[in-house]
């Protein structure tokens, strides 16, 4: 099955039910006109087996309680091991309504008030609220950028970890915003230095199946038997097959007594009850949704394309090359331009609403992520926007990149 079986190129309103990418409460009342690119969601349909099971469902027209489904666990099971060679014993499993919930009643139950949680900024930004929240510390440890690439910073990273009172990392695989698909050799040794500290690795692993030719996900507890044991990975198919409002999330939790432990804290918070929809809707595209994401990832590769073609044209806006999701992070700093002025620059001059750099740590200032997962005449649309933008400010002279370190 091509891509050409499925029809991205669909103009869908979204404003035609409460989309967060475009309400208000994102965009600003004053954001009509603006293009949609922050909110990490498609403006695609879901592959359509999956909305054949939830019509079959309504049609049954019966919405008491419900276990889970016989074949959900199955499915989920089969497709890691079919798509990514990654054997989950279902009793390893747990579900939570997503994965935010399970990386906070992690901290809550692994770690203690006042202990500190790593992040690597500039890194999804609703890790900060869950450590603030729960009265965590905030430990950064900042990739670098290196020759427009960002690595982990090995160094670092065990000097921070080190500290008997930081017990948890929050890792993000593949990394959102930076698009990087993190190699088996990083992650081992970030696993080695988490290992021999005593910190924990909480992954957040829901854009595992959104890769670019030439890269591959590597799920964190297929590493080693120690750090599958030293681990909690959350997935969900939220991402991959554009299901975030109606689908829940699993935490995979190797070590018995910590998947005790979580179990547990599930039960008190009751986080653990079943969604008709949800269930339908996850069986089925982990079933038969495979097509569908591969002429989505494709679509999405050919925005790409795009993107990084007309970009290149431009001395003032740089790309970071992605490996993996459909975000791209972008680099306005040549423009020069404090955090407000840029988000101005954007807002009223590109008529574009992507999310801030800053939101995403002190280490996003003079970036900006831009969601590609969209109609493509749209996408053309706001490039146009932004050439013209900038031909209106005039060209600034190039000028060196000092942020690279």
């Amino acid at each position: 099955m091509t891509q050409n079986t499925f029809n991205f190129d669909e103009d869908i309103d979204r404003r035609a039910v409460p989309a967060l990418k475009v309400h208000p409460n994102v965009l600003g009342q004053d954001g009509a006109d603006l293009f949609p690119g922050g909110v990490a969601d498609m403006d695609f349909k879901p592959p359509p087996a999956v909305l054949s099971a939830m019509r079959d469902r309504v049609a049954h027209g019966v919405f008491g309680y419900e276990a889970v489904p016989y074949g959900l666990l199955p499915a989920l099971t089969g497709w890691f091991q079919d798509r990514h060679g990654w054997t989950v014993d279902p009793s390893h499993i747990l579900r939570a309504p997503n994965v935010l919930n399970i990386l906070a009643m992690a901290a809550r139950v692994f770690t203690k008030e006042g202990d500190g949680v790593i992040v690597q900024p500039p890194v999804f930004f609703d890790f900060y609220d869950i450590i603030a929240e729960n009265n965590r510390r905030l430990v950064a440890n900042p990739l670098l950028l290196r020759n427009g690439r960002y690595e982990m910073d090995f160094a670092g990273l065990a000097r921070v970890a080190a500290d008997p009172n930081v017990t948890m990392l929050y890792l993000c695989n593949p990394h959102n915003p930076v698009g990087r698909v993190w190699m088996p050799a990083e992650l081992l040794q970030l696993g080695a230095i988490c290992r021999a500290h005593g910190v924990l690795v909480v992954s957040d692993e829901i854009h595992g199946d959104v890769t670019f030719p030439g890269h591959h996900y590597t799920p964190f507890a297929t590493l080693s038997d120690e750090d599958a044991r030293n681990s909690i990975i959350c997935i969900s198919p939220a991402k991959s097959f554009n299901i975030a409002a109606c689908c829940a999330a699993f935490s995979i939790v190797i070590d018995a007594n910590r998947r005790a432990m979580l179990q547990a804290e599930n039960s008190r918070l009751t986080v653990n009850k079943n969604n008709a929809f949800s269930n339908v809707a996850m069986e089925a595209a982990y079933l038969h949704g495979e097509p569908w994401l591969d002429a989505a990832l494709a679509y999405i590769n050919e925005n790409l394309s795009l993107v990084r073609s007309r970009l290149s044209k431009l001395n003032e806006v740089d790309m970071i090359e992605p490996e993996g999701t459909f975000l791209l992070w972008l680099d306005f700093r040549k423009l020069g331009l404090p955090p407000e002025q840029l988000t101005a620059f954007l807002r009223q001059g590109a008529k574009w609403a992507i999310t801030r750099g800053p939101a995403f740590g002190g280490e996003g200032v003079g970036f900006g992520r831009l969601n590609i997962a969209c109609k493509r005449e749209h996408l053309t649309d706001a490039l146009d926007r932004l050439d013209r933008a900038l031909e209106e400010m005039g060209r600034p002279e190039d000028v060196p990149n000092s942020f690279d370190q």
